[in-house]
């Protein structure tokens, strides 16, 4: 019996993210598409070099993507909505950033015409993690055909280069599962589909390829019958048709799911055993011998080092019975590229921690060990023993303060004093706000020269007074700014701040950073997750000093900023030896001692962001409640301590509401602004059966997308949400923050964002409001 290492994904942006540079140079002009293409497939080929000489037997192709692998799929399959006039026989690169980030009244090169003002498909989260992909749009009159070449020249790419990869390819049924459809049943489209996927399978064996992973992570998810067919029906059409499949799956166990999976006519298949352990003994029972079976035992989504030994022991008979793959539970996207480049986190926390370069090392040692006996990899057990007990025993974990504080919580902490209404009418007596008020999320641009002046406080080329000073000119012209243009309700721009949670990992106890951990968000658009390694607390105020300067800049109401525990907590990577909820709570207490001193130097309206609440709701609907539950009354603890008239606000990024909109109006905040920009206010259907009580502000511009919206568009997209929404309790507002935005898309989107709102109170006026 043989044990193999295979990587089902690699990340993409590069160890220096090369790629991210590389696409921003080619959006600004800077670069031609010729450069953009060579620096691609310069990372493509270190990245499988890498990878074997790591330890992996098996590497994949077409993991690789300039912006997102499901929008390469449907490119691949030719779902290109009609808005972006593409009428050539492959998706040309002008097509494909504009389905990814819009258009601007710009003119493409050959074969996709003339595409004018054209909004960007709609962006989502790719199931509970931080990854952001496109959602496909689908249509009455949908057709596929193979319209990019990309997965067959990669596979080519790789084989010049000596290496014979197994491509990966998004499922059929998965991505009409993750797709939005139009006037048409999607499941009605899959016979058409299944046969564009089996000339795929069949071009991919003519080129060589022996296996193709297919990826069906919505296995894990509850399915209805509808679902459950269409899985079926596709692999007994796609089984026979080329290359041996692995069908993959990940993110969770396939639970009920498991009968359905084992009657697949499918050649191999992959299972997450760190989300799901247990489903290991029930596919020893139930696959067939001749299926190739791919363990995830390596964490593809945390970066905490494996306990190699306890793995060795777990395996060691099964390997002696059958062949075995030994993989990530998932692709590699989700964490940092290499520890190694790491050389200022403190040895004690380095030593518990593994990034994807380290998760193969930890991959091969423990297929050796498995091929060998473990004395062949007597090195790798070793480390990895001391490092498992070095953190079980660690001070630097807990805080007895922390514990006690946890344990005296009582229901005072998470109910406000008084019902909405009457902090309504105090909040109006204090804010005298006017209809339609109009506010931004919190960050302004952080333009380069922001970035560059950041980076030479941090490497010391200038000192604090002169940093400082600097932000303080910043923010002094982003509150005049505002005032000048009209917003009702200012923010200070964060310029001070390098991540919305970093910035407060940063003062918290329990947390570390790295310095080059970075990681996919979408895009160019990378983030450096915090690593929560112990118990948490506030040493000090965080934020009243940049508050307090600003307020003192104008009369207007300037909002104090801060992240919320379960947006820290998500995009975090989390302690994994307590449960999710009490690191939150302990997050919670934290930031609720930030809201208690911001309102007592003056802050008369305070944002707490929950960017990600649900991004952290698990996939089976099952397990939904506890997690909303504890979820919402973290929340409460963080604003639950302040006065009437204070005015809480939050902000949610990229949420299907619907199902969760009653834990949305447990959460009690005052206002709540939304992402509803891409989706034309679709997202507002959730408050047409459920009377949501407080206010919203529904994102009228898109910021995820250069584009500059028209007053008009804006004025249109709120004359939707009073649909579903009266208009005093309507706020107007971009769907996220202007951090990566540029001053010159910002200023004239920020002033027909005012005018709108402007419009609609003479509208109201008018109409007798």
């Amino acid at each position: 019996m043989t044990v193999s290492v295979a990587t089902l994904g690699f990340p993409r942006i590069g160890l220096r993210r090369e790629l991210k540079f590389a696409l921003e140079s080619y959006w600004a002009g800077k670069s031609s598409l010729a450069e953009l293409q060579t620096a691609a497939a310069g990372l493509r080929a270190l990245h499988w070099t890498r990878q074997k000489a790591l330890g992996a037997d098996i590497l994949p192709s077409n993991d690789f993507s300039l912006y997102d692998h499901v929008l390469d799929t449907s490119a691949l399959i030719g779902a290109v909505p009609t808005r972006y006039d593409w009428t050539g026989e492959t998706v040309d690169t002008d097509t494909y950033f504009a389905m990814a980030r819009g258009t601007q009244g710009a003119a493409s090169s050959a074969g996709c015409g003339h595409m004018h003002d054209t909004t960007a498909q709609e962006m989502t989260k790719w199931f509970d993690t931080n990854y952001h992909f496109l959602v496909p749009e689908l249509s009455a009159g949908q057709t596929f055909r193979i319209a990019s070449t990309k997965i067959f020249d990669e596979f080519e790419e790789a084989k010049a280069l000596g290496y014979m990869t197994r491509p990966v390819l998004l499922g059929p049924v998965s991505y009409l599962m993750l797709a939005k459809a139009k006037a048409v049943e999607p499941f009605a489209l899959l016979p058409q589909l299944l046969e564009v996927y089996a000339e795929i399978l069949a071009r991919l064996a003519k080129l060589g390829a022996e296996w193709v992973q297919i990826d069906e992570p919505c296995l894990v998810l509850d399915l209805s019958e509808t679902q459950r067919t269409a899985f079926a029906r596709a692999y007994s059409a796609l089984a026979t048709r080329g290359p041996k499949l692995m069908l993959t799956t990940y993110f969770g166990g396939l639970d009920d799911n498991f009968d359905l999976v084992t009657d697949l006519p499918v050649h191999g298949l992959h299972l997450d055993l760190v989300r799901a352990p247990d489903q290991l003994e029930l596919a020893l029972e139930k696959l067939q011998p001749h299926v190739l079976l791919s363990l995830g035992v390596i964490d593809g989504r945390n970066i905490w080092r494996a306990n190699l030994p306890d793995l060795y022991w777990r395996l060691k008979e099964i390997a002696a019975k059958r062949d075995l793959v030994l993989a990530p539970s998932c692709s590699l996207l989700h964490v940092p590229v290499d520890l190694a480049l790491e050389t200022s986190l403190d040895p004690e926390i380095a030593q518990w921690l593994s990034f994807a370069v380290q998760k193969i090392e930890e991959l091969a040692a423990l297929a050796r060990a498995l091929n060998e006996g473990e004395d062949a990899s007597f090195a790798a057990f070793s480390a990895s023993r001391i490092a498992a007990v070095a953190r079980q025993t660690s001070p630097k974990i807990h805080d007895p303060a922390v514990a006690a504080r946890l344990a005296a919580l009582d229901d005072t902490a998470i109910h406000r004093p008084s019902p909405f209404a009457t902090r309504r009418a105090a909040q109006q007596e204090r804010l005298a706000l006017p209809a339609y008020p109009t506010t931004t999320i919190g960050s302004f641009p952080q333009t380069p020269e922001v970035r560059k002046a950041r980076a030479a406080f941090i490497k010391g080329e200038i000192d604090a007074a002169a940093y400082d000073q600097y932000l303080r000119v910043e923010t002094r012209a982003a509150v005049k700014w505002q005032e000048e243009i009209g917003l009702d309700v200012l923010v200070h721009g964060e310029f001070e701040r390098n991540d919305m949670v970093q910035y407060f990992g940063e003062q918290l106890s329990g947390f570390a950073f790295t310095r080059a951990g970075w990681v996919q968000s979408y895009g160019s658009r990378c983030v450096r997750p915090p690593i929560l390694y112990g118990d948490v607390s506030r040493p000090k105020a965080m934020t009243v000093d940049w508050w307090r300067f600003a307020q003192d800049q104008t009369e207007l109401p300037v909002k104090g900023m801060l992240t919320g525990p379960v947006t820290i907590l998500n995009w975090s990577f989390v302690r994994d030896d307590q449960p999710r909820e009490a690191s939150c709570r302990q997050i919670a207490l934290a930031i609720r001692d930030e809201v208690q001193d911001l309102e007592a130097a003056g802050a008369a309206i305070i944002q707490i962001d929950e960017a990600a609440l649900r991004e952290g709701l698990p996939l089976r609907r099952s397990a939904w409640q506890y997690y909303l539950d504890w979820a919402v009354e973290c929340f409460r603890i963080t604003a639950s301590g302040v006065r009437d008239d204070t005015q809480i606000h939050t902000h949610m990024c990229y949420s299907e509401f619907n199902d969760i909109i009653r834990a949305i109006g447990a959460m009690d905040a005052d206002v709540i602004s939304i992402e509803t920009a891409r989706s034309q206010m679709e997202l507002l259907d959730a408050f047409a059966s459920y009377a949501y009580p407080n206010e919203v502000g529904p994102g009228v511009y898109d910021i995820h997308s250069p584009r500059i919206p028209a007053t008009s568009e804006m004025t249109d997209l709120l004359t939707l949400a009073g649909k579903h929404l009266l208009p005093p309790q309507i706020w107007v507002n971009p769907d996220c923050g202007l951090k990566t935005r540029k001053w010159d898309e910002v200023r004239p989107a920020l002033t027909a964002m005012v005018a709108a709102a402007r419009t609609m109170r003479i509208r109201g006026a008018y109409d007798g409001q």
